[in-house]
């Protein structure tokens, strides 16, 4: 049962130390009822009142990780429903998923690409986060355990990222048998049907359990006695498949988790948008998932075009709105730039670092890149802000020693700032101050022509 704010500050300290940031020990004890801090943060609470106090500490959505080799896909520790409450934490893994009745040389065919794509997204490694490997097709496999093992072996032999497990339960076994030793796997699905039996896997392969329901009631009751087997790091498996129904599915379970601090449905999400059949409509479903509340998407296809979008929008969603991208402040090279080559100027925010550079760089001309500490604003946020002015960028050229670095001494405003120009030249006599272009598409030529 979760307690009040006024139940937590009776267990604390109430020294009012502020050693956990906040003024008053009443102050910190309504956001931990909140779920927007953890206990952690308190270093003077007892061992009798963490104890009490660790149900109200946990977070409405229960963490855990699954891993392989040093890889990991975390899921849960949500504490809001909409991302710009707060912010969500764990990006939902994106599996792509074999089946035990393709051979190993498809297998290994399928696996290989999507192991090794990797693209730069703004200085982020965007990945796939894994595979599924399912027994014949479907939950009700009558395929030896010999052959799924050999699924599962294929696997491994091409791609070291975590798994995610589906068959009977002797099918199951056989499969984690052939697991490496020291993998945190996912297993599924329990049902009504075979979940003590599924407990037990869980349990003695230290393996996620899947959790497969058609009502929140059978959810709950399932969940319920598979916590009391000992099983703890389940995923809520709704058997809905559509948009309508996977939407509902999915948004019931997470609010009563997040609004009711509902315990039972308190469990990441996993989705299946591969079951559709169709490869335009599996992603569409499974952008749906990313936004609303899946922690894992499995996929029939793969192929860069499509998995990309589908990256770069979970990226976007599962950045902390009030913590913006940003890349270390310093002088970058573009295509080995000489002592001649123009210093150009902007902010440390990583889209705007990579518009400039990705424009600069294609365009095969040579610059000095001077990022300045705007904490991670845009050019014209960050100058409205106060934070993008002539003296702080005049103090980054002398904190970078960027004279030394060139004889021609150009530097180039963006053109959103051309108002700093007269106060940079006061700044920096030495330099001869010019204003670029508004858009980052626009340098080239302005380099060309200017410079």
């Amino acid at each position: 049962m979760a307690l009040s704010g006024i139940q937590i500050y009776k267990l604390l300290p109430q020294t009012n130390c502020k050693d956990c940031d906040f003024p008053t020990c009443l102050a910190f004890a309504m956001k931990l009822a909140a779920k927007q801090v953890e206990l952690s943060l308190c270093p003077h609470v007892s061992d009798e009142a963490m104890e009490q106090l660790s149900e109200a500490a946990a977070p409405p959505v229960r963490p855990f990780v699954i891993s392989s080799n040093g890889n990991e896909v975390k899921a849960g520790n949500e504490v809001v429903m909409f991302r710009h409450e707060k912010t969500y934490y764990s990006h939902p893994g994106l599996f792509l998923r074999v089946y035990d009745n393709e051979s190993p040389e498809e297998i290994k065919a399928k696996v290989s690409p999507v192991d090794a794509y990797k693209v730069d997204y703004v200085g982020i490694d965007l990945e796939m986060s894994g595979f599924v490997i399912q027994a014949n097709g479907g939950d009700a496999s009558t395929g030896s355990a010999q052959r799924f093992a050999g699924a599962v072996k294929a696997v491994r032999e091409a791609s070291h990222r975590p798994v995610i497990l589906i068959g009977e339960p002797d099918t199951l076994k056989a499969g984690l048998a052939a697991l490496n030793e020291g993998e945190k796997p996912m297993i599924g699905q329990a049902t009504v049907d075979n979940w003590q039996v599924m407990a037990n896997l869980a349990i003695e392969y230290n393996a996620a359990l899947t959790v497969k329901a058609d009502t929140i009631d059978e959810m709950t009751d399932l969940t319920g006695k598979l916590t009391e087997a000992g099983v703890n790091d389940l995923v809520l498996s709704p058997s809905q498949r559509g948009f309508r129904g996977t939407l509902t599915a999915n948004t019931v379970a997470r609010r009563l988790a997040i609004k009711s601090n509902f315990r039972p449905l308190g469990y990441p999400i996993i989705s299946f948008p591969g079951d559709v059949g169709d490869p335009a409509t599996e992603v569409i479903l499974a952008a749906q998932a990313i936004g609303k509340y899946s922690g894992f998407i499995v996929l029939d296809h793969f192929s860069p075009e499509t998995v990309y979008p589908l990256l770069v929008l979970r990226e976007n969603i599962y950045t902390d709105p009030q913590k913006p991208i940003q890349v270390q402040p310093g002088v970058y090279e573009i295509n080995n730039p000489t002592p001649e080559s123009p210093v150009l100027i902007t902010t440390n925010f990583s889209i705007t670092y990579f518009s400039v550079a990705n424009e600069v760089e294609s365009a095969g001309l040579p610059a000095w890149l001077l990022v300045t500490e705007s904490e991670g604003m845009s050019v014209l946020t960050a100058w409205a802000a106060g934070k993008f002015d002539a003296e702080r960028i005049a103090k980054d050229v002398k904190r970078f020693e960027v004279g030394d670095k060139v004889s021609a001494k150009n530097i180039v405003l963006p053109g959103h700032t051309a108002v700093l120009s007269g106060e940079l030249e006061e700044e920096l006599p030495d330099w001869n101050v010019l204003v670029g272009p508004r858009e980052a598409v626009d340098l080239p030529a302005y380099m060309k022509q200017a410079v």
